[in-house]
């Protein structure tokens, strides 16, 4: 039923594109805190490639500048599907036009309009937009992603144009990563991790082990009409021929993004750039595409050969295979002991709440943030001269599944030297700063809450009650203004010429707002306009700028 269902799907959608396809990154690449949502195709290096639509449908949602996707078009589908084409350069005349009529109806500049099925239907293969570099991108490339329109999960763009797509390579392994299980486990008479090199389809070599031990693998994958490596699509670990754990790249839940650190190994990763993908679960990980029987970790219990093997395969069945025989050799496993920290720490436990308090902060990690036991380690550094102190939690990177709570104290008896600030010093315009970037703020009873997602960010209190600066770059028909903020940072912006609002749009990867006054309602009549611009930042300091346009 499924293989008549997916060739239903192929016969519907086509490729997005008018030339055969190359890719630069397939769906769920692990990244650090996310899975690739899409795949990445090629576009020769340049700018101004057609894209066309995938399927029938009506173009959703048009956005421009929001999540790193660019300037970015959504199309749902009849048949329960939504795809998302990112990074363009352009939209069509014809959805540039909807998105501006959607703007001035909500008198928004924010480029995020959602059409309704009637404002702009379009058909399979038809023009939507050209290809670009917007975003959070390094490249010319377009980035499509498919969405479950109801649920929102990360789908396969390739169960739905991968017949377009040539590929008859299989996946390839690397590097095998032996885990034993603290206070559970050795292997090869040690208890930490260990890493081997794989050059071929079996490891000659001898491996022996005791206890609860978890492996993880370094594998890519290729394709021909390609130089860049790839995920792994499905990853299987077999023990004596009996399947312990199980993935399948396809489905995911955009809320389960952050799960791909506990998948693979990030501390690993964030030392060597390398993920090895672990054929075990955390006790904390839900990653729903990821099967195990006992989590994954295999108990040598007896004293004899264990058959190991790994099968991988692509999303055209591409196969291989690598095996490996570890021997149960009955050893004396060194009981759990925390490591040695210099400075204060506490246990963080995967399966609670977990709080930490000290003179001056709290920290709220509410259950289903760790995917493990972790060892917080604060670090406090005194700032005498500022409304805080700073605080640390771990001395390197340690993101957190979701968004945590932390609560700082504010000191403006600190500030010494400055009485005129400490004596009119508002609350509403304090914040925290992680790593200097603002985190929110909410004031009570001296304390200022905000978000923590990162354990090793640096985290202080703020202060901005200084408005943004607006300057002139060009105001003739296109009128271009320069936007910064050095505290809070800009929040949102609005516009009127001769109090009509006006849209102006957001420069890619610059620092500026900008109005083609020929796509505006104001009538060109060579005659003087008054131009007014607000902008406020995350703290609701205002700044209005206004000067006069012939137009």
């Amino acid at each position: 039923m499924l293989s008549v269902l997916l060739s239903i799907i192929l016969s519907i959608y086509h490729p997005p594109v008018s030339y055969d396809m190359s890719l630069a990154g397939n769906f769920g690449e692990p990244r650090p805190n996310h899975f690739h949502g899409g795949i990445d195709i090629k576009t020769d290096g340049v700018e101004g490639k057609a894209i066309y639509s995938i399927g029938d449908g009506y173009v959703s949602r048009v956005t421009m500048g929001k999540y790193g996707f660019g300037n970015a078009v959504y199309v749902t589908h009849p048949e329960g599907y939504t795809s998302v084409y990112c990074h363009l350069k352009s939209f069509s005349p014809r959805i540039k036009a909807a998105m501006r009529r959607w703007q001035y109806a909500h008198e928004t500049s924010e480029g995020d309009a959602y059409l309704s099925p009637l404002d702009c239907p379009v058909s399979q293969g038809q023009l939507i937009a050209l290809s670009g570099n917007t975003g959070h991108s390094t490249g010319p490339h377009l980035h499509l992603e498919i969405h479950d329109t109801e649920t929102w999960n990360m789908l396969d763009p390739c169960d739905f144009i991968g017949d377009f797509i040539n590929d008859s390579i299989s996946p390839r392994a690397h590097g095998l990563m032996a885990c034993p299980q603290r206070g559970e486990g050795v292997f090869n008479q040690s208890t930490s991790e260990q890493t081997f090199s794989i050059s071929g389809s079996t490891l000659e070599r001898s491996f022996t082990a005791w206890g609860r031990v978890g492996f993880a693998l370094w594998a890519d994958d290729y394709m021909q009409a390609s130089s860049n490596h790839f995920g792994i699509r499905e990853t299987i670990l077999q023990v004596d021929g009996q399947e312990v754990f199980h993935a399948v790249v396809n489905d995911i839940p955009v809320e389960s993004n952050r799960l791909v650190n506990s998948w693979g190994d990030y501390e690993y990763w964030r030392e060597h750039k390398t993920w090895y993908m672990k054929s075990f679960v955390e006790p904390g990980n839900t990653l729903s595409i990821l099967r195990a029987e006992n989590r994954g970790v295999i108990d040598f219990c007896e004293e004899r050969d264990y058959q190991l093997e790994y099968i991988l395969r692509d999303f055209k069945g591409n196969e291989s295979h690598y095996a490996f025989v570890v021997r149960g050799v009955k050893t004396e496993i060194p009981p759990l002991s925390l490591p040695a920290i210099d400075g204060p720490s506490r246990l963080f436990r995967w399966n609670q709440t977990n709080t930490y308090s000290a003179p001056g902060v709290q920290l709220i990690v509410p259950y289903g943030l760790l995917t493990a036991d972790m060892l917080l380690q604060p670090i406090v550094r005194l700032r005498m001269d500022r409304l805080s102190d700073s605080y640390t939690f771990y001395p390197s990177s340690y993101p957190l599944v979701s968004d945590g709570e932390i609560s700082i104290y504010a000191h403006p008896e600190r500030l010494e030297g400055n009485d005129v600030m400490r004596r009119e010093l508002d609350p509403s315009k304090l914040y925290v700063a992680a790593d200097g970037r603002f985190a929110g703020g909410d004031y009570k009873d001296g304390w200022v809450s905000g978000r923590i997602r990162e354990l090793g960010s640096v985290y202080s209190l703020a202060y901005d009650n200084e408005a943004p600066e607006i300057s002139p770059v060009a105001l003739g028909e296109r009128v271009v203004l320069r936007l910064t903020d050095t505290g809070s940072g800009i929040a949102s912006y609005t516009a009127t010429i001769d109090g009509r609002f006006v849209v102006f749009d957001a420069a890619d990867k610059q620092p500026l707002a900008i109005c083609d006054l020929s796509e505006t309602p104001i009538r060109k009549t060579n005659r003087t306009h008054q131009l007014r611009f607000t902008a406020t930042d995350n703290r609701q300091n205002t700044k209005v700028f206004e000067t006069n346009i012939i137009y």
